[in-house]
């Protein structure tokens, strides 16, 4: 099982293992609170890519586009991330406001195919 969640939001027994795929740390938030297994901050977006995608909703194909190509040299986070979840649950942590248009989002869905 794979999820996605806003690592604001509380942690629960179904998540599994929590891993946060910010780049940043997120503001307000303790490493006690955040409940982490892993903080893969390698497998996040590019600053460059992070601050052209600014969280805008139009950007959303271009950002999805250009992650994916980045995650292209990231293959054995990748693989790490998948390992992880053919071992029982995985539920990937972002800091964004945006609950769709994140990568999480994206990294889920490449996870899934």
């Amino acid at each position: 099982m794979l999820k996605i969640k806003r690592i604001y939001e509380a942690p629960e027994p179904d998540d599994g293992c929590r891993i946060l795929v910010d780049r940043l740390w997120p503001r307000g938030i303790s490493k006690e609170k955040a409940a982490l297994d892993l903080w893969l901050k390698e497998i996040a977006p590019s600053d460059e890519l992070r601050h052209w995608f600014g969280h805008v909703p139009q950007r959303w194909s271009g950002f999805a586009q250009k992650y994916r190509l980045e995650l292209q040299d990231k293959t054995e986070l990748l693989q790490l991330l998948r390992e992880k979840l053919s071992q029982g649950p995985l539920t990937l942590l972002y800091a964004a406001k945006d609950e769709q248009h994140n990568q999480a989002a994206v990294l889920a869905e490449l996870l899934q195919e």
